[in-house]
């Protein structure tokens, strides 16, 4: 399957499924010692990619729960960010 420009300029790093949790996420990142996430979708494409430091903020929120996953706080302004729930 060919990639896309986006996919092909996408940094590199470990690659998760947008409907993983963020506290599986969190423990993959500490395992990997990632400093980021790639997110892709159901069809493996990239969709764009997390920061330990964004996850973070989203456990910290007074909202969290553990079985928030990536796909649930995806902002849709900007791909692979994360929007802390409220």
């Amino acid at each position: 399957m060919a990639r896309t420009p986006a996919e092909r300029m996408a940094p590199a790093g470990p690659q998760v499924w947008d409907t993983m949790t963020v506290e599986v996420a969190l423990s993959l990142m500490t395992a990997a010692r990632a400093r980021h996430l790639v997110i892709c979708d159901e069809d493996g494409r990239r969709t764009g990619r997390v920061t330990l430091a964004a996850l973070t903020d989203v456990r910290d929120s007074p909202d969290y729960t553990d079985r928030i996953r990536l796909c649930d706080v995806a902002d849709d302004s900007a791909p692979g960010a994360l929007a802390v729930p409220h």
